[in-house]
């Protein structure tokens, strides 16, 4: 069963998204929140697998209330997913450095925001290849020389951590790599670990940030 908080300071919001949850099988919305401050609150008492987070909201907005949920040791393994009205707005970028596991747009068909939830859940990739370019585009600084080399990685770490940049799941990374899933799953924690990062939006983040991998032009 998949455990969700719902944080979001509007109330039709949080009442259609529960609504789309509760009638899955697998998923159970665990509590609501209307401002970060009884987000993060909510978060520490029922440990959700899920938190859906929205940006703009009182007392405590979402990126603090991120921030706060990732630094919390006992919410390990607590997701952040955030909620925006758009796209791309400029607080996108600074909630993954939060140490959000990615965002999905308010206005996201129901099928796809059933199954981000459960992509989510899983740890596995949730920013699709388009939005991560463009998202790196727009607010990650570009090395004047690629990097690349983060020699703490062996070859096979920095060709998945690429291939994660790229928005690919652990099964279409092991396609890519002609390795098994599981191999494949080894070599992105094994990179996550030794970069520090919290889940898959920050090695995205570290990827671009290092010169890893540069943005193309759009």
């Amino acid at each position: 069963m998949i455990h969700v908080l719902l944080v979001d300071d509007q109330p039709l919001i949080r009442s259609g998204f529960r609504a789309l949850l509760d009638a899955e099988d697998d998923i159970e919305v665990v509590a609501e929140a209307a401002d970060g401050v009884q987000g993060v609150k909510l978060a520490q008492q029922h440990l959700p697998d899920i938190a859906l987070v929205d940006i703009q909201m009182p007392a405590l907005d979402g990126i603090e209330a991120t921030r706060r949920i990732a630094a919390d040791p006992s919410l390990s393994n607590t997701h952040v997913v955030i909620l925006t009205n758009y796209g791309l707005d400029e607080y996108v970028f600074n909630a993954l450095k939060a140490g959000a596991a990615g965002f999905l747009v308010k206005d996201i068909q129901p099928e796809d925001f059933l199954h981000a939830v459960r992509v989510a859940a899983r740890g596995d990739a949730l920013l699709a290849p388009s939005i991560t370019r463009k998202l790196i585009d727009r607010y990650v600084s570009r090395p004047p020389h690629p990097a690349g080399d983060l020699p703490q990685l062996t070859n096979r770490e920095r060709e998945a951590v690429v291939l994660v940049a790229q928005g690919l799941s652990n099964d279409e990374i092991a396609t890519r790599m002609v390795i098994s899933p599981l191999t494949a799953k080894t070599h992105v924690n094994r990179a996550m670990m030794k970069l520090h990062a919290r889940d898959r939006a920050q090695l995205v983040v570290i990827a671009y940030e290092s010169g890893l991998v540069v943005p193309q032009s759009s």
